[in-house]
């Protein structure tokens, strides 16, 4: 993709953009479009970006930082769904919703640069260039099957399996050393189990030589056991 000059557009929002899966082969056009009205945002530690309820009047582009994405209880616990890493987009599926609202709150896990892609322009953007609206139908068929997969996964697992294949699938995309994007209380929420039994689990495992590590920063030292413990999680599509 030749990228090409044009005045009020914002050179590093465009290579981001001509990057992204959702905008692969499609015409130089279409990233300008979405480029025009961007904004940019940087935000604190702990800043929340868009709250539960508000408006969605546009999508994130994170370029660097993390973004995470969470609900509240009743109670007032917190429940962090994902994090977002530089290059995703956050919340495109809210630019759709019928209800015109956000669905979870985000809050930036560190400093973070974001760019605000604007629901208008998305929405005007899916109806000129139709393969921009099959790419994000596609995205979403994924996440909604993963979905899927991780409640039936849940609702079956023990907590040592729900552990193993969460271990597993970070490494798979960090590499050997592991650096957890939850706190472990946070963690144990995400993964429906009790803070005690992930304490013991992480415990017990680096007694056994399993894992070792502390606080958020781990290493897979028996990846065979782990295998055979989230082996059942393992789909063949």
């Amino acid at each position: 993709m030749t990228k090409v000059n044009m005045p009020g557009l914002c050179p590093a929002l465009f290579e981001l953009l001509a990057r992204h899966r959702l905008l692969q082969g499609l015409p130089i056009e279409a990233i300008e479009h979405l480029c025009r009205d961007a904004l940019a945002q940087h935000a604190y530690p702990g800043q929340i970006l868009f709250d539960e309820g508000d408006e969605a009047r546009y999508c994130l582009l994170v370029d660097s930082g993390q973004v995470e994405i969470l609900r509240y209880s009743q109670n007032g616990d917190e429940r962090v769904f994902h994090v977002f890493d530089p290059g995703q987009l956050v919340a495109e599926a809210a630019m759709f919703m019928p209800h015109g609202r956000y669905p979870m709150c985000a809050r930036a896990r560190g400093p973070v640069h974001v760019y605000k892609l604007s629901r208008s322009s998305l929405q005007e953007a899916c109806r000129r260039w139709p393969d921009l609206a099959m790419n994000m139908m596609a995205g979403l068929s994924s996440a909604l099957y993963a979905q899927v997969n991780k409640v039936d996964w849940i609702s079956a697992s023990s907590a040592a399996e729900r552990l193993a294949n969460y271990l597993l699938n970070l490494q798979a995309r960090q590499g050997e050393n592991i650096q957890l994007p939850l706190n472990q209380r946070q963690l144990a929420s995400h993964l429906g189990i009790r803070a005690e039994t992930l304490s013991r689990l992480f415990t017990d495992w680096q007694a056994r030589g399993y894992v070792s590590g502390k606080r958020s920063d781990w290493q897979v030292r028996d990846q065979a056991h782990l295998r055979r413990l989230a082996s059942p999680a393992q789909r063949s599509f």
